[in-house]
């Protein structure tokens, strides 16, 4: 039975109403967990974590450099980048299988995978054998990074979707933290110890991940596009924190099934529907979020967060202790910085605090660039200090937006597209980074802060505002064609409390100029 607002109800298209239910479904549900109110912490924290545990292992003359023959520039790129190998594979996976099975299967079946590759990790005697680990480790955090963006997407409403998206920012850079201070503090023993246990504590945050989403409920849109139309009632009530019969519930019931007609979703979705242009543009969404992805990794900010103590010591010539400590301190900036949108990216939107961001990372990179041509300790230091803000503009914009734009359309195998395409764009980066270092030195920041440049007008051209729009919404804004179709006409919609979203739906829509697009009555 198909879901749909009664004749009676705002909003109305199919006339066709619930029978009547108890309380106690929803009651239950709400049990298990407001999917609105979680924010799938430990998945988030994973990513940290594991862009940032190998930093402070690679590069120096310590037992992990010992234990594994005391690996040259190319081959401690190999062992970094190879993870990313193994999350793009990840990502692969979820785009043939992820419709099929749901968000919350791939989360746990990802969140297993890791487990399994830690294990393999922290037992490791040979560099093949480490190789395998990160591999495997990163085929999990593929699954991870893919499905986790959509569960929050689909599951929060458009007033709090954008503060929860930043959230698991916030939380990929704690994760980021503790790594760097791991590996600081186990710096200090000669034993196998000092390497084992940090790549062995990742598994924790694995085993709180399944265990937190084996108590959540599935997504509605999931639910309604496999014909669950009773459990994705309950959920949408349990994130509204309404009755069943509430006219919110039912209102945005009535959205999510005429977007699961229009936006094609699931199995049925082949491969020339990713190619075409016609009403939904999902081409153009596509290049979109690809290059997205792409533009994210090639500001630069992993040649940092993979390598903090490496470019410390051999870029700016400083001790390993002193990199050591600086890297730790560098993540706790980036941390600030990554909690900033929090406040801003509902008020401000997205596209400002991406121009933004990307201006910022210019020049900090243009300044380190100078003040390391010098030659001077003192500038060296100095130098420092704009890595430091370039943490903080990075956590400003280009670290929780691009994952905004692929849980727009076709969700579930876009954001399984844009992952793949981050997780190459990371092992490119990643894979030159110390190469580059040891061969052209300062040079490098050169080439990042003219590619951050470039990113400026490519967003201020090509990528729309979707601040406080409904997911349903967004596909107005690409109904207007063209390359830059809908990209200056939409200025997202004032945030406001879901509750109260029926009544300034009208108004907000005619305030991003999309009210000729949409039919009330």
């Amino acid at each position: 039975m198909p879901i749909s607002a009664s004749p009676g109800d705002p909003g109305s298209t199919l006339g066709v109403h619930y029978p009547e239910r108890g309380e106690a479904d929803v009651s239950t549900l709400r049990g298990t967990g407001n999917p609105s109110a979680q924010s799938l912490q430990p998945a988030f924290l994973l990513l940290g974590y594991d862009q940032g545990v190998m930093s402070g292992l690679v590069g120096a003359d310590n037992r992990f450099g010992r234990d594994f023959g005391h690996p040259d520039a190319n081959l401690q790129g190999d062992i970094v980048a190879l993870y990313d190998i193994g999350c793009i594979i990840g990502s692969i996976l979820v785009f043939f299988i992820g419709e099929r099975y749901g968000r919350r299967w791939m989360l746990m079946a990802g969140g297993t995978v890791m487990i399994i590759g830690t294990i393999i990790l922290a037992s490791s005697s040979t560099v093949a054998q480490l190789i395998v680990g990160r591999i495997v480790t990163g085929v999990g955090n593929g699954m991870n990074s893919s499905t986790a963006p959509v569960y929050q997407s689909e599951s929060a409403p458009s007033d709090i979707r954008g503060t929860l998206l930043t959230l698991q920012g916030t939380m990929t850079i704690l994760g980021l933290c503790i790594a760097y201070w791991l590996d600081y503090g186990t710096s200090f023993t000669d034993s196998s110890l000092q390497w084992r246990l940090p790549l062995a504590f990742q598994a924790f945050f694995a085993v709180c991940l399944v265990l937190q989403v084996v108590g959540l409920p599935e997504t509605p849109r999931w639910l309604m596009k496999n014909d669950r139309y009773e459990e994705a009632r309950d959920v949408v009530a349990a994130i509204n924190d309404a009755s069943l019969d509430d006219p919110i519930v039912i209102q945005t019931l009535a959205d999510i099934e005429k977007a699961v007609h229009e936006d094609i979703q699931g199995n049925e979705v082949g491969w020339r529907d990713f190619f075409t242009h016609g009403k939904l543009q999902n081409w153009r969404r596509l290049l979109l979020i690809i290059f997205i992805e792409i533009m994210q990794q090639f500001t630069g900010s992993n040649m940092i967060n993979y390598y903090a103590p490496t470019v410390y010591t051999d870029a700016l010539h400083m001790g390993r202790n002193m990199s050591m400590i600086l890297s730790g301190c560098t993540s706790l900036a980036y941390l600030v910085g990554s909690a900033l949108p929090l406040l801003m990216m509902d008020k401000f939107g997205r596209r400002i605090l991406l121009m933004v961001s990307a201006a910022g990372l210019c020049l900090c990179f243009v300044m380190v660039a100078i003040l390391l041509s010098i030659g001077k300790t003192q500038d060296a230091y100095g130098a420092t200090a704009f890595i430091f803000l370039f943490q903080i503009f990075y956590g400003l914009g280009w670290l929780p937006v691009p994952w905004f734009y692929p849980t727009t359309s076709l969700r579930s195998k876009n954001a399984a597209i844009a992952s793949a395409f981050n997780w190459l764009s990371v092992f490119a980066v990643v894979k030159i980074t110390p190469i580059a270092i040891q061969n052209i030195g300062w040079r490098v920041f050169v080439i990042f802060a003219v590619l951050n440049f470039l990113w400026i007008p490519i967003v201020y051209f090509f990528y729309p505002e979707t601040k406080g729009l409904e997911l349903e919404d967004i596909n107005l804004i690409f109904a207007k064609g063209g390359f830059t179709g809908g990209v200056f006409s939409s200025g997202g919609r004032p945030v406001v409390p879901h509750q109260h979203a029926q009544e300034t739906e009208l108004e907000g829509k005619q305030q991003t100029g999309m009210i000729e697009d949409v039919q009330h009555p």
